[in-house]
């Protein structure tokens, strides 16, 4: 084990909520590139009329009829630090800060990828100058910002244990620890500069989601709908929540959300429980299933898609077919869509950008739920034979640009204003985790376990 310098914890200040006009800031802001194309060249001018996805019949989802609302999003701000899935705790990121043309600065491998058995679930996070990652079997790796370089790795497997499947999913870091989430139903906490082990923690069921920070307790959703809050400094396990059972779901979950003292833990089941950060006390429950849907996704009520807080409201979307927004204090739904999806939507100011199963990504008014545009993305490796389903992950909002990648190998970036395909970027293998971006640093973990930082 290779041991790192001592941890010099940071935070990011808090972001402003200045709104910046859409052309403006689309002529100030070049062309995001790697190679004077990549994520930013313009490509032919649309087809006149409104974007709206092929399987429009099969989703209900429609851009509303020329819409008189100009689409504004705060200007882009550095961000030092991704210290957890989805940033922070309240996974409302805003607009982050890239380089105007970034190309590939270093690339590593974490360890073991995706497999026919197993896949990737954790994104990687960062916190003072450091990536941490967590693999399929369970090895928790530093690598340095600045150049790739491997720090330390540390094995959460214990020697008398044989499984060897779903065994990493996802980390977290807060003053000075790494907290890793296993499914070997354990909360390891490691010291972030050296990786070695500082508590240990067993829990009711193995986890499919990271852990979520927030003012010294870990908070963590199990496999059989448990919701657990563990204190930071010893592991000691403060309170614990059931949900409803659920016996089925998609492989992966989503870490809890957590602000202005309520922990928001979405289950397999499709419920959602608004619960009290200090003692676990419910507050309220919702089931996000869509009703009505036939096809087979809506057997699935799982909600894999971490939930987003912001100004009172929380915003979540389910693999049945629902999106909503719900009071964050009393629970009461304020509008809802028939979105299906398992990726967590991106808040940008007054707006909402969401990838659905069907491929399709969209622009959503985050006060009154109406869609504002829709951009079908590919959905085939091989459209004529229809064969090698694509599934897209992200998207996240950096220096004008709504960045998403594919199982296929490639990301692309669409114009957060309009919905158009700004550029793409071959990736050395399919990525399925959204991309994570700090200190001007953008870094995709691909299934086949190779991290790749752009800046």
């Amino acid at each position: 084990m290779t041991h790192a310098t001592a941890a010099r914890p940071a935070r990011r200040g808090t972001r402003t909520r200045r709104l910046a006009v859409a052309a403006v800031a689309a002529l100030l802001l070049p062309a995001l590139t790697a190679c004077e194309s990549w994520l930013g060249d313009k490509e032919t001018p649309p087809l006149p009329g409104k974007r709206i996805s092929v399987l429009q019949m099969q989703t209900g989802l429609e851009a509303a009829q020329a819409p008189d609302v100009d689409i504004l999003v705060p200007p882009p701000e550095p961000n030092a630090d991704w210290p957890q899935a989805g940033g922070l705790a309240h996974h409302a990121m805003q607009h982050m800060v890239v380089a105007e043309h970034p190309r590939q600065a270093w690339r590593a491998g974490i360890g073991a990828g995706a497999t026919s058995r197993d896949r990737l679930l954790a994104q990687p996070i960062v916190a003072d100058g450091r990536v941490y990652t967590i693999d399929t079997e369970a090895v928790v790796r530093a690598f340095d910002l600045r150049n790739g370089d491997r720090l330390w790795s540390a094995d959460l497997v214990p020697d008398d244990e044989d499984t060897t499947t779903l065994l990493g999913a996802g980390v977290a870091y807060a003053n000075g620890r790494v907290f890793a989430a296993t499914g070997l139903a354990e909360v390891v906490a490691l010291d972030a500069a050296t990786g070695a082990e500082v508590w240990r923690t067993r829990v009711p069921a193995p986890m499919r989601a990271a852990p979520t920070h927030d003012g010294g307790r870990v908070f963590v959703v199990t496999v059989d709908n448990t919701a657990l809050a563990l204190a930071a400094s010893d592991g000691r396990v403060l309170w614990s929540q059931p949900g409803v059972g659920e016996a089925t779901g998609i492989l992966g979950g989503a870490a809890p959300a957590v602000d202005a003292g309520v922990v928001i833990a979405p289950m397999r089941s499709g419920e959602v429980l608004a619960l009290t950060v200090d003692t676990g006390r419910p507050l309220w429950s919702d089931s996000v299933i869509a009703a009505g849907r036939t096809d087979g996704a809506a057997s699935l009520a799982d909600i894999n898609a971490r939930a987003v807080l912001d100004d009172g409201r929380v915003y979540v979307v389910s693999a049945s077919g629902l999106m909503t927004a719900i009071d964050l204090r009393t629970g009461r739904r304020i509008w809802e869509l028939p979105v299906a999806g398992i990726e967590q939507p991106w808040l940008a100011g007054r707006f909402l950008y969401v990838l659905t199963t069907d491929s399709d990504l969209a622009a959503v008014e985050a006060r009154t739920g109406r869609v504002l545009w829709v951009t079908a993305l590919p959905q085939w490796e091989n459209p004529g034979s229809r064969k090698g389903r694509i599934v897209w992950s992200g998207p996240v909002l950096a220096s004008d640009r709504l960045i998403i990648a594919g199982s296929h190998g490639e990301a692309m970036t669409v114009s957060p204003y309009t919905g158009e395909v700004l550029g793409r970027e071959s990736m050395p293998s399919g990525v399925t985790i959204a991309p994570a971006v700090a200190d001007g640093t953008l870094l995709f973990l691909t299934n086949g376990a190779d991290l790749v930082a752009y800046r």
